[in-house]
């Protein structure tokens, strides 16, 4: 099976080529920007070739590469603070049209990465039926951009010829280089090794205490399993939320952290910046009866299991 593979040195991405490699599959293009960090999700990788970012879209344009039998979509700008619309639209949303009408054009099959942040503030509910997602409004420019990429998908009926994966709040090795955009239980993990405590946002909505605002955090593990369903069954299209159904809350996170650390929990609760308070998301759920229905009946990990196992890397510094 020969494969593109954007993003491929990323965090999602370089763990999906660890998933490939695992079941024989070595015959991929990787296509990324690199760094000195994002290099060593490679090590120990098998690949064909790999390309920069800035080199892959003409040789696209231009139709230089052929016969490819899957293109697997999960280049993007995942910055959820980003404000510059012109680079996230062009990196998000037009880089991605692109690519899509290359690879049906070419009969390749095409898998993408969208987002729980399209979501927003939940009011529509985490359906991921094609009729729910015309409706939802992000809340912050990055969630916006793969919205629309989803809702031009819908609009051009090409659901039903292309694979979208609505990741939620996925955490794992291998996203060590995502500075400020690692997840909560890395950053959370590093505060308690220098200091012994945790820090988590206070709430600004009377619902919710401190620290009870929930998310739907999934393993990277997991993530990569569900993927690999649709590779194996390339009848199955769609966009599909991949997250594990049961939000938790940060404190509970922040236990389970503590817990496999052997210690007692120590939180503490600071003002969330002003600038992003509109913007939060207090809840985030996967709705997972179109993942069920597709055939898919994977069992996710517990979040206590999830982040147990994680912290195994952790202590070791070890990558996917």
């Amino acid at each position: 099976m020969k494969i593109i593979l954007t993003g491929g040195a990323g965090f999602i991405g370089s763990c999906f080529l660890w998933k490939l490699n695992n079941v024989g599959i070595s015959d991929i293009l990787v296509v990324d920007h690199l760094n000195k960090l994002k290099e060593k999700n490679l090590v120990n990788k098998k690949f064909k070739d790999y390309i920069e970012k800035k080199d892959f879209l003409p040789l696209i344009q231009k139709n230089k590469i052929k016969k490819i039998d899957a293109v697997i979509h999960l280049g993007a700008c995942t910055n959820t603070m980003e404000t510059n619309i012109p680079y996230i639209l062009e990196n998000n949303f037009y880089y991605s049209k692109i690519l899509v009408q290359w690879a049906l054009q070419n009969n390749s099959l095409f898998f993408y990465a969208s987002s729980g942040a399209t979501y927003g503030n939940g009011e529509n509910g985490f359906s991921d039926e094609d009729e729910n997602t015309l409706k939802l409004m992000p809340l912050n420019l990055y969630g916006l951009s793969k919205h629309f990429f989803d809702f031009w998908i819908i609009d051009n009926k090409l659901s039903d010829k292309v694979v979208g994966f609505k990741f939620f709040n996925v955490f794992g090795p291998n996203e060590y280089h995502k500075g400020e955009m690692r997840s909560v239980v890395l950053k959370s993990y590093e505060k308690i090794k220098k200091d012994g405590e945790i820090y988590l946002f206070k709430s600004y909505r009377k619902e919710y205490l401190d620290g009870e605002q929930k998310r739907d955090f999934v393993y990277v593990k997991d993530v990569i399993e569900v993927m690999y369903y649709f590779i194996k069954n390339p009848d199955k299209k769609g966009i599909f939320n991949i997250g594990t159904g049961e939000a938790k809350s940060f404190n509970q996170l922040a236990i389970s952290l503590f817990s496999s650390l052997n210690m007692k929990p120590k939180i503490h609760y600071f003002d969330m910046p002003e600038d992003i308070r509109e913007k939060y998301q207090y809840f985030t759920e996967a709705d997972l009866k179109k993942l069920r229905k597709a055939g898919c009946n994977h069992k996710f990990m517990k979040l206590d299991e999830a982040i147990s196992d994680y912290v195994s890397y952790l202590k070791e510094n070890k990558y996917l």
